[in-house]
């Protein structure tokens, strides 16, 4: 009996270890590919600064998931913040293009990696 409790626990926990590194891999890959993107728009400058400042600020959060810092419930609670201001704009549109796609790539990212942790 002691043998499959101890077969089935090393099987859970590899399938465990298995899991967050697939999602580590994934926020590696998701920082490498927003690096480019931005290093890419910067160097274009003009117009292309926008898309800069959309990618540049997903940067950390990609950098704390592959580094297995990824809180899910810290997660989940900037994103709701962020949904919120992105709603109110609707009110009140004081706010820059530049602030604007900062905003957006901040919930673009935590929405990816909520989603991506959960499955």
């Amino acid at each position: 009996m002691k043998t499959i409790t101890d077969q089935l626990i090393r099987k859970t926990i590899k399938e465990v270890a298995e899991k967050k590194s697939a999602f580590e891999e994934f926020a590696e890959k998701r920082h490498a590919g927003a690096k480019k993107i931005a290093e890419n728009a910067k160097q274009k400058g003009g117009s292309a600064m926008l898309t800069y400042h959309h990618f540049i600020v997903k940067l950390p959060y990609y950098k704390n998931a592959y580094e297995g810092k990824f809180d899910l419930s810290e997660a989940k609670k900037q994103l709701s913040g962020f949904m919120k201001e992105v709603c109110g704009l609707g009110k009140n549109v004081e706010i820059s293009q530049t602030e604007f796609q900062k905003l957006v790539g901040k919930i673009e990212v935590l929405g990816e990696l909520i989603i991506r942790s959960k499955s």
